[in-house]
Parts: structure tokens; sequence; C-alpha cells
């Protein structure tokens, strides 16, 4: 299959950012990786396997990503609004940089955008910011509310908010959406979230789940037995819902 490596200076970032493709044609899919994966990880960890069929016969291109998860949310050293204003300009390399990249590389008009775990935030809460933009998001094991505590997982804003914070967690904007151009298009995207029943975010799903219900957003949840918060379910699932 067609493979090839991507790197430039970002204007937004002022840092050197990779990524991968993979597949000549087909939907457009831009992928987050995990809190501690990089741009190559769903490579190493099989998914693009997986996937292998679907990128042959050209029905799919992938765009891995970095996710700078150490300079965002789980960038400690810095102060939790440096942390969501770093994510803020993240968001922005990516409309501003990667989907136009994709736009020139392939015109098909189908973009679909997919992570795991805090990669599974980060898209949902790109596509729900920007739903005009996106066709389909596919989501697995993610924490839709970075503010809970679960397990050993903490509040990644360590008790800090502001407005920044709220438009980016879909669990708390989505209650405040009333009509408008916003939800309009949400009801356009398809939705795939994932989970697994033994999961810490299972109850972080359902409430994500109705949410959407009560806004008429349609979607699909699909819960897993056991842990799924695992390579070995992410290969399963892509090959399922991608």
């Amino acid at each position: 299959m067609n493979r090839e490596y991507l790197r430039w200076h970002s204007p937004r970032l002022h840092r050197e950012m990779e990524l991968l493709v993979f597949g000549h044609a087909g939907a457009k899919v831009l992928m987050f990786p995990t809190r501690e994966g990089r741009f190559w990880e769903y490579e190493r960890l099989g998914v693009i396997e997986s996937l292998a069929e679907k990128l042959h016969a050209g029905q799919l291109q992938l765009y891995c990503i970095e996710g700078l998860a150490a300079e965002t949310f789980y960038g400690f050293d810095r102060h939790p609004a440096e942390r969501i204003r770093r994510h803020t300009a993240f968001e922005d390399y990516i409309l501003n940089e990667v989907l136009p990249l994709m736009a020139s590389k392939n015109g098909h008009e189908c973009t679909i955008v997919h992570g795991c775990s805090l990669g599974a935030f980060q898209a949902a809460s790109l596509v729900f910011r920007h739903p005009h933009l996106f066709r389909k998001l596919v989501a697995f094991s993610g924490r839709y509310d970075l503010t809970i505590r679960v397990e050993s997982f903490g509040d990644l804003f360590d008790g800090y908010y502001d407005d920044a914070v709220y438009f980016h967690t879909p669990t708390h904007f989505l209650p405040g959406l009333h009509g408008g151009w916003q939800l309009e298009k949400l009801r356009e995207v398809e939705i795939v979230l994932t989970i697994g029943d033994a999961d810490p975010f299972l109850d972080n799903n359902y409430h994500l789940s109705r949410l959407l219900a009560e806004k008429q957003v349609g979607h699909q949840l699909h819960v897993w037995n056991g842990r799924a918060h695992r390579a070995g379910a992410w290969r399963k699932m892509a090959g399922l819902y991608i």
C-alpha cells in the first residue's frame, strides 16, 4: 500500500510536525493517537494492517498525526490555562494546515475523524465544534470530560476552568446547543462510539450518548465485553467501524 511520510514547520505551533499517510484514494481519515502515542502509533499497533483491504481497494486514505498530549492536556509543567491554549493552537494547526493538506492530496468529499483514548476526546471535540467539515466520527475508549476523576485518571486541569475548557469539552457545551447551524450540521454527522463494559469511562460514554439523544443527534454506542481499552480491541473495532 502507499505509505508517505511528511514533515514541515508549523507556523501555528512553532515547531516541526510529522505525519504518515496510508492509502492512495477514498474517504480521508484524520487519526489522532493515544496520550502516549506518536504519529506512527497506529502502524505499530496493527490498526493500519486491520484496514489494509480497504486501503488497497482505494476506499480509505489515512492521515496519522501527532497528538501533542505532553504539550497540552498532559503538560503538567504548564499552567492549566496554558494547556488549553496550546490545545487551541493545535486545533488551529489541524484546521488550517492538516485539513488543507488532506484536501490538496485527495478531493474525496468524505472526511472521517478517528481517535482512541485521549485521541477519541480530541476527535470528538473537533467534530462537535466544527461539524460542517466532517461526515463521520469514530471514537474508541474515550473520556469526553477531562475534568472528571475516574479510577487513576484525574482532572487534567487541576480544578481550573474557563470558557476555553467549556467549549472544548463535549459533555459541557452540548447541553447549551439549542438549534442553530452547529446542531443542525451535527445531526448530519455519522457518529460511532465504542467502550468496554469494564472500561473506566463507561458512565461518561453513556452520559454523552444521553446528551446526543436529547439533542436528537443520531449516533451508535457499541459496548464491548470486558476491558476494551487496548490495542487488540481497537484493531477489531477499526475493521468494523471505520
